[in-house]
């Protein structure tokens, strides 16, 4: 079977299972318990935060684990429509993933300004300027796209947003594990991520806090990660979580501009061989890993049931989103028409793919044009 969905979820990585194993054998106490065997167990726990922090930068007290970005976003948005004034407007990108749309229209309703982008859906640090001196109170950006792949600058954002003292929350769940991933944790902005998408366990993710931030969720119940989140850490699901990401941020040193070329070498033979296929964004810099591509005809229904029967997974659009009827609200902010955004296609490539798998790919495209009317 070919798999090209991974901007939805990737296989559990080996050394995320090891991990998971291994603590779920040794280190299966409460951290929060007084015996020795708990205290062996926090001592993990820290580990991991300090782990984390060497890879990413930051201190490890500013990271808190949890259960991924869709908690994340709800609690970092609370957070803010506890802290900014009543009345407060944030400006949010219009493509961002619909986790972060549902919790800032959920916290900030009727309170969201959309920030401008330009094609492809990149959006400048002049745009974030604009912005923030129109009166924005907060600027929600993620990190890279999870259907079209485009990168935005988040560095140069956070750096516009800490010199006007405005908070940044940056979803970096498709940049983490894809994209090298040191100097996020340095930028004084709020961070969210979620494991599954580079071969950690589902339901474990993190949120780095920006410098300064003690009150993060306090009082919500118990004291653990310094008060910032409440319940027993899930230490196994945190290991394997920091296992994967250490692999990954080995692999791509190593790997991406290589897989990056065969991306680009898959879209240039399907558009030449596939009359009418489209790449969206395609004049932008994308993840290494991911093509939205506009079908020549059918749609997308068609064409994943065909691919799928004939062994290539692949998906519309975001997971979050697939039942949905109508075009993604991405490609509706890209400006697509719903005829021409009902034949998107997303494929999306992980670390275990290989260069023929892309060949094999585009074959079988071939073979499921040859039934799509």
């Amino acid at each position: 079977m070919l798999y090209f969905d991974h901007n939805a979820t990737t296989p559990l990585a080996d050394c995320a299972r090891d991990a998971w194993l291994r603590i779920q054998a040794e280190n299966w106490h409460n951290p929060s318990s007084p015996t020795r065997a708990a205290a062996r167990a926090r001592i993990r726990l820290e580990s991991y935060h300090e782990a984390v922090a060497v890879l990413l930068g930051g201190d490890p007290t500013q990271y808190v684990f949890n259960s991924g970005a869709t908690e994340g976003a709800h609690a970092v948005l609370a957070h803010w429509a506890k802290q900014l004034p009543p009345h407060a407007r944030i400006a949010v990108s219009a493509t961002e993933h619909a986790c972060v749309l549902a919790a800032a229209g959920h916290y900030f309703p009727k309170r969201i300004d959309w920030l401008p982008h330009e094609s492809g859906g990149l959006l400048t640090p002049a745009s974030i300027q604009t912005a923030i001196s129109a009166g924005a109170a907060g600027i929600v950006v993620m990190a890279a796209n999870n259907e079209s792949g485009v990168l935005q600058p988040w560095s140069e954002i956070a750096t516009v947003c800490q010199c006007a003292a405005v908070p940044y929350l940056c979803d970096a769940t498709q940049w983490l594990g894809k994209l090298p991933g040191a100097g996020l944790g340095s930028i004084n902005a709020w961070i969210i991520a979620s494991g599954h998408k580079f071969g950690a366990p589902k339901g474990v993710g993190l949120i780095k806090l920006p410098r300064s931030e003690p009150d993060f969720q306090k009082p919500s119940g118990g004291p653990q990660q310094n008060g910032h989140r409440a319940g027993t850490e899930d230490l196994a699901g945190i290991a394997a979580f920091t296992a994967a990401l250490a692999q990954a941020e080995q692999k791509k040193v190593i790997w991406e501009s290589q897989r990056l070329s065969w991306r680009d070498n898959f879209e240039n033979s399907l558009i030449n061989s596939l009359q009418g296929t489209q790449i969206i964004a395609k004049e932008r810099e994308r993840l290494w890993n991911t093509s939205l591509i506009i079908a020549p005809r059918g749609n997308q229904t068609q064409w994943v049931s065909k691919l799928d029967k004939l062994g290539a997974q692949i998906s519309t659009g975001s997971a979050c989103t697939t039942a949905q009827n109508g075009p993604s609200h991405v490609l509706a902010a890209l400006g697509l028409q719903a005829e021409c955004a009902q034949r998107s296609l997303r494929i999306s490539s992980g670390w275990q793919t290989s260069e023929q798998d892309w060949r094999d790919l585009l074959e079988t495209f071939h073979k499921a044009n040859l039934t799509i009317n």
